[in-house]
């Protein structure tokens, strides 16, 4: 296993796996996050669930942390391989016509969505640990005493323009990203035949739907409230 992830494939194969998991979650995030534009009590049943179910908050949210460390790593890692191993310079082979500005600069695009995740870490995921297994009272939490904050804590964190303008520029970089991710992480596994055309129909709608659609949240309580 240690010799498959040393070589070049088996790095750009489990960084499309954990690509994968990423996507998945990014779905179930989104998901709920829309539940805070159209009724307050779902959005903060949904959130209650998510955050004291035992699966999610001691399995499931350590693997999902796990993936994100390990692909932007692994994205660094991949990303410092080809340039060393690159011959010509982009400045001498014609950068623009032979490949996308995306694919030349994902790992600024992946810098960005990094620091966007800590912001994000710092807005929600900091407080809801300090508001758990600090200050809080967990019997109480989990009866649903905290079910009245996270709808409040929501639509706090978008009253800043600055914030949501960082959302809004992290969230296009991201779909940026994904556009390019996707198809890549697809053919990693080997995904080169003639379902291809339909995946790279699905991609697009999700690198550009999902991003698309957390913008608008942002956008939603920033100015409805």
């Amino acid at each position: 296993m240690s010799g498959f992830l040393k070589s070049s494939i088996g790095k750009k194969v489990a960084m499309s796996l954990s690509a994968f998991l990423l996507m998945s979650f990014l779905i179930l995030h989104f998901s709920i996050n829309l539940l805070s534009v159209f009724s307050e009590d779902a959005f903060n049943s949904a959130s209650h669930f998510m955050g004291t179910n035992w699966v999610i908050q001691f399995i499931m949210q350590p693997i999902l942390i796990f993936g994100v460390v390990f692909h932007f790593i692994m994205g660094f890692v991949l990303e410092i391989q080809n340039r060393s191993a690159r011959k010509i310079g982009y400045v001498n082979s014609n950068p623009s016509g032979n490949s996308t500005w995306m694919s030349r600069n994902m790992l600024l695009s992946g810098a960005v969505i990094l620091a966007f995740l800590a912001l994000h870490f710092a807005d929600f995921w900091i407080p809801e640990m300090n508001t758990k297994y600090i200050q809080g009272d967990m019997s109480g939490l989990m009866n649903g005493g905290d079910t009245f904050r996270y709808y409040t804590e929501t639509v706090h964190k978008f009253e800043s323009p600055l914030r949501v303008g960082i959302y809004v520029v992290a969230f296009i970089l991201l779909s940026l990203h994904l556009l390019h991710g996707f198809n890549s992480a697809f053919q990693s596994l080997g995904a080169n035949n003639k379902y291809v055309k339909g995946l790279k129909g699905f991609s697009r709608v999700y690198a550009i739907g999902i991003p698309l659609g957390f913008i608008f949240i942002a956008l939603f309580h920033h100015f409805s409230h």
